[in-house]
């Protein structure tokens, strides 16, 4: 045991054991310092800080690391709620260096009589999330105290000029210590411009017909908005959203989009519809209304799950495939409309106003038919017919009822009704999102029926594995890395609706299954099949998204998270590795790349984690859901838990507590969601 074991902080006694040779903030060690002329590393937290349990575990409980520290340094644990002056003077040497707000762990590096001359917060083992490694950082201060001290000595002295009340001027690193730039806000903006290049500023989406949602695409535009105020990347993501919907693509009487059009403006859809299509653009609806609250987004999802529940989902609760593009034998004949059915249908006046909103003519608009668009918005069409918005939006309302009830007695389109694990992954998942953006409480129920019918129906007998298809009863084909990346990814959305741990428990349990069976090591990516499918001659590795997400890009973003969630740095790690693989083909075709580059993101911008405990946790959690904030990590819990890192610790009092952390480094908890907000805007 080192020199803690004597003191009296929960904080200090945690790490009364480890191997580096602790001491209080006590005159023995500069007393010492002194006597052996060692610079003194002070390192500042609590007993509630998740990452200074992080970097205890991964560095401080580490013998090599622990025994390079006392060889070199002398070195003092504070509990900044023990010694908050401490903390003050060394948390404001922090903010000097780096230009910005910091937290703890509060790492500072001080000259043998207590004058700070370099500091920063966490610090991975190894080279990562843009930062150098903490072997790295101490042998580079070692160096510079032993042999450029007159370099450290003026850094010393600049600083403390600053803390004593000169200018507050932002200082330059002058030892040298360069962040590990794997990847930067730099690499983040020229993946925009590249996109950027690709818009289609006229119709909306990007390039010429015929013409995709690239709902990945659009998802990093509206995560980019986020978090650099681009107005150019959200303008894009609402313009083609707005047309999408308003086009041809979007059912207009039933709800759902169709997969793709076949012209730049979306008005002639190829008319099947797919399950994974409508599941990627709610999940996109879902973040654009939390940013925007506009009521057509909103409008759009819940039409959109409608069509979902009741022409697609089974009444076990899986969802069906597709519906195909014909029927008859004729292409969109089950959608589109001659105006004298519509007039038959219709009272005349109603029939007119109708006609005219979804450009309905005798000519028709496709093939001698009417496909029903919307020309213009509900906004703009309502002045010029002189009339309010909510009374048009009424009156079309009744008028598509009407035809919908007609449309119903035509002969269907046939439908596909298997059920894939991953499609129904990607719409399990979509549900959780709609809920948190619109809290109704139908769609929780979907999302948790549904995923209970997977994890039920597609588990092979001989394990823990899955199968891909189901149908009749009867699951077959082993499951591919698709499966397990989006249920993975299905089972966490699922836990951020109603924190319920065993499906944390049960995305990690899949995680190392694919770990263990999908992992290529030498490259560092994932096989699309496991190693026990032997049907085939060889394995291949898919990177690029297609119509759906790549799985490997979804197993990186499920890696950074639970990484988070279970503190798990290996899974962070490997995350990482994977972004350098495709980083030059990221570069070379984005829009073929959308789903790394969100998680490339993720990289490039620190997670922000929260914690909610207490007795209303559960409700102060949905509000903080209903935010648009892409890159947080989230749990609650209204009682203790030492199961998970970022609950550890977090005592129940009568308060409900908002537990932040920030580019690894832990805040004060506070009580309201309006305080949280404040804290981590930019």
């Amino acid at each position: 045991m080192n020199h803690l074991q004597h003191e009296t902080s929960p904080y200090l006694l945690q790490h009364a054991n480890n191997p580096v040779d602790w001491y209080a903030w006590k005159p023995e060690a500069f007393e010492r310092a002194k006597a052996e002329n060692k610079p003194i590393l002070v390192s500042i937290g609590y007993s509630t800080c998740h990452w200074c349990h992080v970097m205890e575990r991964e560095s401080f409980e580490n013998e090599t690391i622990a025994a390079y520290m006392n060889q070199y340094f002398i070195n003092i644990k504070v509990d900044r709620e023990e010694r908050p002056d401490v903390d003050q003077i060394y948390m404001e040497a922090c903010q000097l260096i780096n230009g910005s707000g910091c937290g703890w762990p509060l790492n500072c590096f001080l000259l043998p009589d207590g004058r700070p001359f370099y500091a920063g917060t966490y610090f991975p083992p190894q080279q990562a999330y843009n930062r150098p490694s903490w072997s790295d950082v101490l042998e580079r201060i070692a160096y510079h105290f032993n042999e450029k001290p007159n370099v450290v000595e003026e850094q010393a002295n600049q600083l403390m000029d600053i803390i004593n009340g000169s200018d507050h001027q932002l200082l330059n690193d002058k030892i040298g210590l360069e962040q590990a730039s794997h990847f930067s806000t730099a690499d983040a903006e020229k993946i925009y411009n590249l996109l950027q290049k690709r818009f289609d500023k006229e119709e909306g989406g990007f390039g010429g017909a015929p013409k995709f949602p690239s709902t990945m695409a659009l998802h990093y535009l509206l995560n980019y908005y986020y978090h650099t105020k681009e107005e150019a990347a959200l303008q894009q993501v609402e313009f083609s959203l707005r047309k999408m919907i308003q086009g041809g693509i979007y059912d207009q009487l039933g709800g759902g989009f169709a997969r793709y059009a076949v012209d730049r403006a979306w008005l002639v859809p190829h008319f099947e519809k797919m399950l994974y299509d409508n599941a990627l653009l709610i999940a996109l609806l879902s973040d654009a209304y939390k940013l925007t609250k506009h009521s057509i987004y909103k409008e759009t999802i819940e039409e959109t799950l409608d069509f979902i529940e009741r022409e697609m989902t089974s009444a076990a609760g899986g969802f069906y495939a597709a519906l195909d593009a014909d029927s008859e034998g004729v292409e969109g004949k089950f959608y589109v409309w001659q105006k004298d059915e519509i007039e038959a249908i219709l009272e005349k006046e109603e029939a007119g106003l109708f006609c005219r909103f979804y450009d309905v003519s005798e000519a028709g608009n496709w093939e001698e038919r009417n496909i029903l668009w919307r020309e213009q918005s509900y906004e703009t069409f309502a002045a010029e017919e002189q009339i309010e918005v909510a009374d048009l939006k009424a009156k079309l309302k009744n008028a598509r009822a009407k035809l919908f009830k007609v449309r119903a007695k035509r002969i269907r389109p046939g439908l596909d009704d298997k059920i894939l694990l991953d499609w129904n992954a990607l719409m399990c998942a979509a549900y959780a999102q709609a809920y948190k953006a619109l809290g109704t409480e139908a769609y929780r129920e979907t999302a948790e029926r549904n995923i209970t019918f997977l994890l039920q129906q597609f588990k092979r007998a001989d394990g823990i594995g899955l199968y891909h298809t189901y149908k009749a009863g009867q699951a077959q084909y082993d499951a591919f890395l698709n499966d397990y990346a989006f249920l993975i990814a299905a089972l966490l959305e699922v836990y951020s609706i109603n924190f319920d741990t065993q499906y944390i428990d049960l995305a990690a349990t899949y995680t190392e299954f694919v770990l263990e069976h999908f992992l290529d090591k030498e490259r560092q990516v994932f096989y699309f099949t496991s190693d026990q499918q032997t049907d085939l001659v060889t394995r291949k590795i898919d990177l690029y998204d297609s119509a759906v997400p790549s799985g490997n890009a979804t197993m990186a973003k499920n890696l950074q998270q639970l990484g988070v969630l279970l503190d798990r740095s290996d899974y962070r790690a490997l995350a990482t590795n994977m972004l350098k693989s495709i980083q030059k083909s990221l570069f070379q075709y984005p829009t073929s790349f959308g789903k790394w580059a969100q998680s490339l993101l993720n990289e490039i911008y620190a997670p922000t984690e929260i914690a909610v405990v207490g007795k209303t946790a559960d409700k102060k959690a949905q509000n903080i859901q209903q935010q648009f904030l892409p890159n947080i990590i989230l749990m609650a819990s209204h009682h203790k838990s030492e199961n998970y890192p970022l609950l550890k610790g977090r005592e129940i009092n009568e308060q409900t507590l908002i537990y932040v952390c920030r580019n690894y480094a832990c805040q004060r908890p506070v009580e309201q969601v309006s305080e949280m907000l404040e804290m981590i805007a930019f």
